[in-house]
């Protein structure tokens, strides 16, 4: 029988911090999530450039909150001092299930008073996913790795 969030009763998602051997677990979650929501983009090329920017900006920056069941990775939330959301990815069977709002409640958690983020402008269910978790449109901008338009959200205590 299914729970709350769509799982079933068995199964138990566990919320827990990032540790260094996460680390081709959550690059290679990155990877499918994004090569499944811009298929035209080849994100393998990216690879090299988002394990720089993984060890070298988010790890050391940011609080990282991994989502599993039975030893799986099945999403992360990055959090930075400041309450900007860089990241929440889930896996793509997972989409829709109430695992992302698991791991937004716990970034807010994390950054009580207030977040931002940004998303792409073309990304309809992610920005309805935040506005459904509070979040409001706090102006657009451009995302400066690929120049595409984004919007910045905001969600505030």
């Amino acid at each position: 029988m299914p729970g709350h969030d769509g799982l079933s009763l068995s199964t138990q998602v566990t919320l827990r911090p990032y540790r260094a051997e996460d680390e081709d677990a959550a690059i290679a979650l990155w990877l499918k999530t994004w090569q499944q929501a811009y298929p035209s983009i080849d994100f393998s090329a990216r690879l090299p450039w988002w394990r720089e920017r993984w060890r070298n900006e988010l790890v050391p920056n940011a609080a990282i909150i991994v989502a599993e069941e039975a030893d799986a990775m099945l999403g992360f939330v990055t959090i930075d001092a400041k309450g900007y959301l860089d990241q929440l990815v889930v896996v793509p069977d997972r989409w829709g299930s109430a695992l992302a709002e698991r791991l937004v409640n716990e970034a807010k958690r994390l950054s009580p008073d207030r977040i931002t983020l940004l998303v792409n402008t073309d990304n309809v269910r992610a920005i309805r996913f935040y506005e459904r978790n509070g979040f409001v449109h706090a102006g657009e901008d451009v995302n400066p790795t690929s120049g595409r338009p984004v919007l910045r959200m905001e969600w505030k205590a």
